[in-house]
């Protein structure tokens, strides 16, 4: 219940401080589709570069940005115009739509138990009204559209579901292009976009979204291996930005789980704590996806997709998945981060009134990792504040700040996270030295002017 309220509670703060807005709002809204505010881009693209640093830095990874828009042909031969549904029902009475295999779950039934005995969803209620259900359909999540001017069949293509399938495609252009030796991955970040019956829970499940995959490429004897070392991997890289470990778990599919593609999965998952539902939720899959994408794509495409072994046979590499959503990630370490404290931080009467909320992100993804605060916004303190500011700007995001007292301008830097806060004084003036204070600890250093930027540097780094 403590999580549930708390999962409010960074909803709104996301809300407020400029991070996450509801798309659309001035016409109404738009479901499930949210804009990423001033600090929310920059949470965001810290997220997305940590990742990319953490991938490209390996000698054995490379990058790609492939289309959302790809031929048709190659969700053929993914399986997703055949396969890419979800199980549908309608609530006769209210009209309420609902997916059948999370109905099936509330009951502790397995998430694809309806393929094996269909009526059992005959025997669940409406959970909104009571009413009798509709029998299952199945629902294509893929959006559609048209290339060209003309809107017919021969025009229709699709955006994209996931990012992988355009690594895929690109498997020998890589491979060649940059003469790489196997195995070697290619990681890549983009949108993607489903039409999901039941999206929600703020930005943890919507309708366009953005992934962070990375497709390994290896012989089969290693994939056993392979698969071990980049769920360890994937799993180190959250808990090196800050997760708290307590909030995290592998979760290994049972076969039955499995999707068409698979002969292993693992989650990695969340402890979010939504509102009447299991605390855990996926974070990221690390999945064994075979020979399946590379062989599907061989036989519609009739290219081969064959390289050589060590005694220059012929063979199609598996893969070794790891998916993760940017916004999912965004979430997780919003929830972590977010700290309250009863009567606040400081014996200050004014701060004993309240409760003090800290946003106690890892350096690395913090929004705005310096605030610059003058005591006045008068001359001359004041340009002497813009011309630090002037000095930081061209390494860090930073922010200036000259609005309320400095105590209120030290919790609102808490509350979005900054690192540290640089306090311009009148003494300043004289001996150009200011005061440096740190989030999380909330000590206080005199610093000299001259050195703030090397002193940022070991901080920051």
């Amino acid at each position: 219940m403590e999580n549930e309220r708390k999962f409010d509670k960074v909803v709104n703060l996301a809300k407020t401080r400029g991070f996450v807005f509801p798309s659309s709002t001035i016409y109404g809204g738009l479901s499930s589709i949210h804009d990423y505010g001033p600090l929310g881009v920059e949470l965001k693209n810290n997220i997305k570069q940590a990742w990319q640093d953490f991938m490209l830095a390996r000698r054995d990874v490379v990058g790609l940005d492939s289309g959302i828009l790809m031929h048709p042909k190659i969700w053929e031969a993914s399986g997703h115009i055949q396969g890419f549904s979800d199980p549908l029902v309608d609530c006769k009475k209210c009209k309420t739509r609902f997916r059948a295999d999370h109905l099936l779950e509330s009951k502790g039934l397995k998430p694809d138990h309806f393929h094996e005995k269909p009526e059992e969803i005959k025997n669940i209620k409406c959970p909104d009204c009571g009413g009798d259900l509709t029998d299952i359909r199945q629902f294509n999540l893929m959006f559609k559209t048209f290339i060209g001017p003309v809107e017919e069949d021969a025009n229709q293509i699709y955006l994209r579901p996931e990012t992988a399938q355009g690594i895929y495609v690109n498997f020998l252009n890589v491979k060649d292009s940059m003469r790489l030796k196997m195995p070697f991955g290619i990681a890549q970040i983009g949108k993607a976009f489903r039409n999901e019956i039941t999206p929600g829970n703020f930005i943890f499940r919507m309708r366009e979204f953005e992934q962070m995959e990375m497709q390994y490429f290896v012989h089969p004897d290693k994939t056993e291996e392979v698969f071990a070392n980049w769920q360890q991997l994937r799993m180190d890289w959250y808990l090196s930005l800050g997760i708290n470990p307590d909030n995290l778990r592998f979760r290994e599919h049972d076969e039955d789980e499995l999707a068409h593609y698979a002969k292993r999965a693992l989650d990695i998952e969340y402890k979010f704590a939504f509102s009447g539902e299991e605390p855990f939720k996926e974070l990221e899959g690390v999945h064994h996806r075979g020979e399946w994408d590379l062989s599907r794509h061989q036989e519609y495409s009739g290219e081969k997709m064959t390289v050589k072994d060590e005694d220059n046979n012929d063979y199609i590499p598996n893969v070794i998945e790891t998916s993760g959503g940017v916004d999912r990630a965004f979430l997780a370490f919003l929830f972590d981060a977010y700290t309250e404290i009863d009567g606040g931080r400081t014996t200050t009467t004014e701060s004993n009134k309240e409760k003090e909320v800290v946003l106690k992100l890892h350096h690395r993804l913090a929004p705005i990792k310096i605030a610059i605060l003058p005591l006045s916004k008068k001359e001359p303190l004041a340009n002497k504040a813009k011309e630090i500011y002037d000095d930081l700007v061209k390494s860090y995001r930073i922010q200036y700040d000259e609005t309320a007292s400095i105590g209120k301008r030290y919790r609102r830097q808490d509350e979005i996270g900054t690192p540290y806060c640089v306090t311009v004084d009148f003494e300043s003036l004289e001996d150009n030295q200011v005061t440096v204070r740190d989030r999380d600890t909330m000590e206080q250093e005199r610093i000299a002017i001259a050195d703030l930027e090397s002193y940022f540097k070991e901080k920051l780094t």
